[in-house]
């Protein structure tokens, strides 16, 4: 029993790994370069709604991910 919950657990992890990495790899990056600070782009609509938008909600996701596969890999170094 011991070998088959090591077994399902090693998989569950290498699929969030993977799925982790998709929803990174979604993500914009922070640095919009000079343009943006030159125009003043920042204080629009959707700069206020930070809250609502998908970047929020993948970052709120990579967050919670994260956390999964540190405590998942905390688990499988005890066993």
């Amino acid at each position: 029993m011991n070998e088959t919950l090591k077994l399902i657990l090693t998989i569950v992890q290498v699929l969030l790994c993977i799925v982790m990495i998709g929803v990174i790899l979604m993500q914009t990056g922070k640095s919009d370069g000079l343009g943006n600070a030159l125009t003043g782009t920042a204080e629009t609509f959707f700069g206020k709604n930070k809250g609502r938008d998908l970047e929020s909600k993948l970052a709120r996701v990579t967050a919670y991910m994260a956390g999964a596969f540190v405590v998942l890999t905390f688990v499988l170094a005890i066993f």
